[in-house]
């Protein structure tokens, strides 16, 4: 007899990882199933308090999931209500399956749990495709071991960094007279060698042999205009892509800002410097940054109140910020204006965790290290922007210090990929270290 062919429909196993990077996650596998094993939710209960991006994700999760299972029970499959019909259920029974993932692995612990609950409902649906996805690498490693289809959460990834938005462009043996209007007139209206329609806010090094121009393509007058090296602060930008990040940052038309580089280009330094020239336009600067705690221990690891714990991961911030206050004497004006900007909080620095929930208007707000946020944290964080308000993404998609993120999936590289070419958005890449010819040779040998 002729075998029957497998469904195409699928069923997907999702670890604990996968719904604190987004608790909306089950909802994405269009047509296909879902299924939760019950040590998921033993985990998610362990995370439901706290005000960090994860314990909200957790709450959010099984509020759904309550809401979703009104009028049935968990143990059957309940329908998802989305268009393509996927349905979802718990894993509750593990011990009809052939392997023991505990024992094999010998160690009682909540991942062999997991890898047990996908063997479960291998064996129970044999008709249909079963996939384990998660986001810890040790974890899609095992399954495969155990002979389990095991896959990343791929929703929101950028497929190719390699092409990522750069933000500038390098446009060579353009007519004398083409470099020679810019610099008198400060723009271009005429601007047919950059092809049809160029992206929004876009970068430019126009050359014709020694004789060059910095420009911009301008959205609001349609034009190539000018890029000068401006000042702000005592900070002074030393080189082409430093100075396009400090026009970008400047620019009242641009509401959203990336700048993406390795340590030592000046991101941080930029952003603030650029802010605290534009103090007299907004209420407050703020700049905050995702805490990732090392050795991943918690911050309750730490000594003494909240302030302490949260200064050895804000200290980079401070450093900024004690630069531009050293480029003034003590006596200077500017240095006071900084020193009364911190005391007064027009200047604050703080941990993400405390914006959640917040409406920010008439603000400059600043997020180092992005490139530690998942794409969800940096819509939650965008959505809080109020009238008058600039947001400034800085990071290195290269450098993750959290387990579950990559160059791939991370929030900054998400936020680069798909919101390129818009009007209100603007993003520069820095590639030329600038703090030191040391710290140089670290990036390039190292």
């Amino acid at each position: 007899m002729p075998r029957k062919p497998k469904s195409s429909k699928k069923i997907y196993v999702l670890d604990t990882s996968v719904i604190i990077h987004d608790h909306n996650s089950f909802l994405t596998f269009e047509e296909h199933d879902v299924a939760i094993p019950i040590t998921v939710l033993e985990e998610l209960d362990n995370f439901k308090r706290g005000n960090d991006t994860k314990n909200f994700e957790a709450r959010e999760f099984t509020r759904l999931v309550d809401k979703l299972s009104a009028d049935h029970t968990l143990q059957e499959w309940i329908p998802l209500n989305n268009k393509k019909k996927g349905r979802f259920k718990i894993i509750l029974d593990t011990s009809k399956a052939s392997l023991d993932a505990q024992k094999i692995f010998n160690d009682k612990k909540g991942d062999h749990r997991i890898l047990n609950a996908a063997i479960s409902i291998q064996e129970e649906e044999k008709d249909k495709k079963v996939i384990l996805v998660t986001k810890d690498i040790n974890l899609r490693i095992k399954a495969k071991a155990l002979n389990i289809t095991a896959e990343d959460y791929n929703t929101g990834k950028v497929v190719d960094v390699s092409d990522l938005h750069m933000g500038k462009q390098l446009v060579e043996n353009l007519p004398s007279e083409t470099i020679k209007e810019i610099y008198e007139k400060g723009y271009l209206e005429d601007y047919e060698f950059l092809g049809k329609n160029p992206p929004n806010n876009h970068f430019y090094i126009l050359k014709n042999g020694k004789a060059s121009s910095l420009a911009f393509f301008n959205p609001v007058d349609d034009r190539v205009d000018r890029v000068e090296k401006l000042n702000a602060y005592g900070i002074t930008p030393r080189n082409a892509e430093q100075a396009f990040a400090l026009h970008a940052i400047l620019n009242p038309e641009i509401k959203l800002l990336t700048i993406q580089g390795v340590a030592g280009t000046g991101k941080t330094l930029l952003a603030l410097a650029g802010a605290i020239e534009q103090r007299r336009n907004f209420k407050q600067i703020i700049l905050a940054r995702p805490i990732v705690p090392l050795s991943n221990k918690d911050l309750g690891f730490l000594p003494g109140d909240i302030k302490d714990k949260i200064n050895p991961y804000m200290e980079p911030l401070w450093d900024n910020l004690k630069f531009i206050k050293n480029q003034f004497s003590e006596m200077d004006k500017k240095h006071k204006q900084i020193a009364e900007m911190q005391k007064n909080e027009k200047i604050v620095i703080t941990p993400l965790a405390y914006i959640r929930g917040r409406s920010l208007s008439d603000i400059i707000f600043i997020v180092d290290e992005a490139q530690n946020l998942t794409p969800h944290e940096v819509k939650t964080i965008i959505t809080r922007a109020g009238e008058n308000t600039k947001m400034i993404f800085t990071g290195d998609i290269h450098q993750i210090d959290t387990p579950y993120l990559d160059e791939h999936s991370n929030g900054l590289s998400y936020l680069i990929d798909r919101v390129k070419g818009n009007k209100l958005y603007c993003h520069i890449t820095l590639e030329k270290g600038e703090r030191s010819e040391l710290a140089n040779v670290a990036n390039d040998l190292l």
